[in-house]
């Protein structure tokens, strides 16, 4: 198993810093947000892989949609080890968007 645990409190605090730095006062525009999705995506990323975590798989996963009157279901599945795998996501709203960040930790044995 894993010498060290996935730092979900971590992962969380750096979701909601990077989510919250980029789309604050973003208006939804789909080639931007598209961009912005992918900034947000490689962010993260580089932010957990600072984080040091050995043997550990790091996903980043991020969707943003125009906040009107419609609704959204994001689902995903995976196949994975409850002992060591997890995962951390962040929901974000503004006047005009919706962004939801999901970052999976798997152990590589």
């Amino acid at each position: 198993g894993p010498s060290k645990r996935f730092p979900g409190a971590a992962v969380d605090e750096i979701l909601r810093d990077v989510v919250e730095s980029y789309l604050r006062e973003q208006r939804y525009e789909p080639v931007q947000c598209r961009e912005v999705a992918k900034d947000i995506a490689e962010m993260v990323k580089a932010r957990v892989k600072d984080l040091v975590i050995p043997r550990y798989k790091i996903v980043v996963v991020t969707h943003i949609g125009q906040l009107d009157e419609q609704s959204m279901q994001i689902g995903s599945r995976c196949l994975w080890d409850p002992v060591s795998d997890t995962f951390s996501s962040y929901v974000f709203k503004n006047t005009s968007l919706f962004a939801v960040a999901n970052v999976y930790g798997v152990y590589f044995e």
